[in-house]
């Protein structure tokens, strides 16, 4: 019984971040549609890649048995942060681009010495445990990025830009694969989305507080729109996944 319960949290973890990894397609959309990625921060995506990457690895067979799951999610994740990554460096302006390009320089280059001294360095528990503590760094800082959407929330008291679907999609999302973690007695799975399962609950309790006041907030300063406009990205509320 526990093994089915184990597998269906992870089909419902899988559609829950697949929810979220397709969120953005919105704001590539308008910067498709314009041609320029404006004010949007390219990091995120770049971070989010680096996560599934990680956590993909660490779900193989040969690293963490009976978290295949974990690596078809995270496979998929990657392939469209991947798509995202390109579209931006396309319209990003020049210097943007030279600074994303290089961050995906590093990000790719920590997932090779990461995979290379898994492979050939290291062996059984071992190698679990070096994958899922970089695996796990990585899924709190995704998970963690919401913190400054929440900040604003209550800096304005308005949720206007917190789609209440993407907080919902990033608890779901934590809590499918907290338990599902549990049940594997996996701490490298339960433990970051656990935390990210606390921050979703937030977002939806400050969501019920300030939902009225939706689309009633002040004017926001300079800073604000900026930070508003940086923050516009499902990835970090899984991210973020």
């Amino acid at each position: 019984m526990e093994n089915i319960l184990h597998f269906v949290f992870g089909i419902f973890g899988n559609a829950f971040a697949l929810f979220l990894f397709l969120a953005p397609l919105i704001t590539f959309k308008r910067i498709i549609k314009k041609r320029s990625t404006e004010q949007f921060s390219g990091i995120p995506y770049v971070m989010t890649l680096l996560n599934c990457l990680l956590s993909a690895w660490y779900g193989l067979p040969f690293v963490s048995p009976n978290n295949l799951l974990v690596s078809t999610i995270n496979g998929t994740g990657a392939a469209i942060e991947s798509v995202y990554v390109l579209i931006y460096l396309i319209f990003a302006p020049k210097k943007e681009k030279g600074k994303i390009f290089g961050l995906l320089t590093l990000v790719l280059t920590l997932f090779a010495i990461v995979a290379f001294v898994s492979i050939f360095a290291l062996h059984g528990n071992t190698r679990k445990l070096f994958c899922g503590i970089a695996a796990t760094i990585f899924s709190i800082i995704m998970y963690g990025s919401p913190l400054t959407i929440i900040r604003l929330v209550i800096k304005t008291k308005s949720v206007e830009f917190m789609p209440f679907f993407l907080s919902l999609f990033a608890f779901l999302c934590g809590t499918s694969w907290f338990i599902f973690g549990l049940l594997g007695k996996d701490p490298f799975v339960a433990v970051p989305n656990g935390f990210g399962c606390g921050l979703g609950t937030v977002q939806l309790i400050l969501y019920a507080i300030y939902s009225n006041n939706k689309g009633q907030t002040t004017k926001a300063t300079p800073d604000e729109s900026l930070e508003m406009q940086k923050s516009d990205n499902p990835s970090k509320n899984v991210e973020q996944v």
